[in-house]
């Protein structure tokens, strides 16, 4: 493809986008048959060009270190030997529980070259940690050596005592990014850590360069077609997460959308995203490696990270970035800080993982004059399935158009089995293409019946509709999953904590809006006769049993008697309508606002939609400044 043509305008319109799928087949594209093999392209295109750049904090002032595309690729390769001395084969996997590092980058690409790649959440507890490893039977975990201030090292330590498969420990060392008195005080004021005594540490920078057999034929040449190279967790609050197969094919998929639709050689993506998630991994590391484009890390702990939103305007302005890869919390939290600082390079900002409110759209639009594009994807898709089109017509609040070569359809079920919906009839989003393996979806379990049809779209669990130009629009979830910030939490894990407590007889925890996080979890409970516990005690109760700080509820409140169904079950839809209505008429009485919501009930196109009362015409733009910010239509 001619590097100087805009890619953009392949994915401008959906007449574009057909276009561009019919000029030739995916076949005919040449993508690289293998991890090595993208890995060797990458090396041989991009060798002097800049690859991976980091800073351990997000002062624009910190001293940097960046790596190119020759290092990347060398230390990959040296990694996949390492993994081949350890006795790792092209079926075994390699988990990693990392901050945002170069050397998570090299582990990624290097664990995907020679084994199966397991990336892990560093915030989740132990248990959850050594859930994952026995799971997936990992016999190497690449985790941080031991620093003051930081726990990863502890518990990778209390989870190896819980994996007794785990056989290595690969130790990154983030004191190697200090210098001078830094370095040297963090080294004497490094804590101890135990391991158990099966497990072997190994340093990583060491171990990289001890042998120069990086056999880069490696896991490539063992015969395998289109094999599993990465299994990544979902998500990560509940105590038996899903692991999700991805095979070689989706991730170089991924890897060449974003090559052909975004980066070039001369991009440059600023990238907060963890590095265990798939739009870090996928869209971004894998379409930056195709495209020989510059990837730079702002902080390990990404837009966590000190400094990271306070200067991050002026990061941009640093690295001269082209992308900014976000989610709608982060764009939220930017908004918050002044645009004092030249941004102009700025083609675009990539937003996914979560819903993205119409009003935080249009003003992050208006304040910085960057184009935003929002888009959707999900781990059993092995990342994107569609976007709103780059440079083209934009419909706020809609998910966009299917990607390139990815087939979405909305379905339906009715007494005679499935059908495809008719335009803005609403059903569940199903999507099939490179990505989607609905065969062999799950590590350790079948398929489920109902994840997937026999024709091979994937069940996304979401309703919602495509309207007469092709564009989808998510109108609400089968599942009951809470998406918070972009992080999925499974309310079960939630509701088994509160009802440990002897005093609740029925709990359930749902989605309640959140003008900055999309939505956040809301627990509702009644009690057993008798009871003496309130809402604080219930919530402290439950916080030292819920493994994730994320999935602590924002709210806890007790009533009488929980909604049920006709056939006895907690109508969760009941209650997510009462956290609509009871979070936004506090949102209006905060504002100084008479309106109150009526009720909240069921649009045939927009979902769940919240009533206002009383309307008066000219209150409407208040009343719009309120309830703009959050992912709930109203009128």
């Amino acid at each position: 493809m001619d590097e100087s043509i805009d890619k953009s305008i392949y994915f401008s319109s959906i007449s574009a986008r057909d276009a561009f799928e019919q000029e030739r087949s995916l076949a005919e594209h040449d993508l690289p048959k293998s991890i090595i093999e993208s890995l060797k392209r990458a090396r041989d295109s991009y060798a002097d060009r800049p690859a991976l750049s980091f800073q351990l904090t997000g002062d624009p002032n910190c001293s940097a270190v960046t790596w190119h595309w020759s290092e990347v690729v060398e230390k990959s390769l040296q990694f996949a030997g390492l993994l081949r001395r350890l006795g790792i084969t092209s079926t075994d996997k390699v988990a990693y529980l990392l901050p945002n590092t170069p050397e998570t980058v090299i582990s990624f690409l290097g664990g995907m070259a020679q084994g199966v790649v397991v990336p892990i959440n560093p915030l989740l507890e132990p248990e959850q940690i050594a859930h994952l490893l026995t799971q997936t039977g990992a016999a190497v975990l690449v985790t941080l050596k031991p620093l003051p201030k930081v726990d990863i090292a502890q518990r990778a330590a209390a989870a190896a005592a819980r994996a007794p498969l785990l056989s290595t420990i690969i130790e990154v060392d983030l004191a190697n990014y200090l210098s001078g008195v830094k370095r040297l005080a963090v080294r004497l004021l490094r804590p101890r850590v135990a391991y158990p005594n099966r497990v072997n540490r190994v340093d990583f920078e060491a171990a990289l360069t001890a042998d120069n057999d990086n056999n880069e034929s490696g896991a490539s040449d063992t015969g395998a077609d289109n094999r599993c190279v990465a299994c990544f967790h979902t998500g990560g609050t509940t105590g038996s997460p899903k692991l999700v197969q991805h095979f070689e094919e989706g991730v170089l998929f991924n890897g060449w959308l974003g090559a052909s639709l975004l980066f070039s050689e001369s991009s440059v993506a600023l990238c907060p995203l963890p590095l265990f998630h798939v739009f870090g991994c996928h869209a971004v590391i894998m379409g930056a490696l195709c495209a020989g484009a510059h990837v730079v890390l702002p902080s390990p702990a990404g837009f966590r990270g000190e400094g990271v939103l306070d200067h991050f305007w002026h990061l941009v302005e640093r690295w001269q970035a082209t992308f900014v890869i976000a989610v709608p919390t982060a764009m939220s939290a930017m908004l918050r800080r002044p645009v004092d600082a030249d941004v102009s390079s700025v083609q675009l900002l990539l937003s996914g993982s979560a819903p993205l409110p119409v009003a935080l759209y249009e003003r992050f639009q208006q304040e910085t004059g960057i184009e935003v594009v929002e888009g959707y994807g999900m781990t059993e898709a092995t990342a994107l399935v569609c976007a709103n089109p780059i440079g083209g017509e934009k419909k706020v609040g809609s998910i966009g158009i299917p990607m390139p070569h990815v087939q979405v359809e909305v379905r339906q079920a009715t007494t005679a089995g499935w059908r495809r919906c008719e335009t803005d009839e609403i059903g569940e989003i199903c999507a099939r293409g490179p990505g989607v393996r609905t065969d062999q979806l799950y590590l350790n379990r079948s398929t489920p019946a109902d994840a997937a049809f026999e024709d091979g779209f994937l069940r996304t669990g979401d309703l919602g509709r495509q309207d007469a130009d092709g564009y989808l629009w998510i109108t609400g979830r089968s599942k009951d999953l809470i998406i918070r910030g972009g992080h999925n939490i499974d309310p079960s894990t939630i509701e088994e904590a509160f009802a440990c407590h002897p005093d609740v007889a029925l709990v359930a925890a749902v989605a309640q809006p959140d003008a900055y996080a999309g939505e956040v979890p809301c627990v509702y409970i009644s009690l057993n006769p008798d009871a003496v516990a309130d809402t604080e005690a219930l919530r402290q109760f439950a916080e030292q049993r819920i493994a994730e700080p994320a999935a602590v509820p924002k709210r806890v409140a007790i009533i009488d008697e929980l909604p049920l169904t006709v056939i006895g079950k907690i109508s969760k839809l009941a209650l997510r309508r009462q956290a609509i209505q009871e979070t936004l008429d506090i949102a209006l009485r905060q504002a100084g606002l008479p309106q109150r919501i009526a009720t909240v009930c069921d649009d045939e196109q927009l979902g769940l939609v919240a009533l206002v009362t009383p309307h008066v015409e000219q209150d409407v733009p208040a009343i719009d400044r309120v309830l703009g910010a959050y992912p709930i239509p109203w009128r």
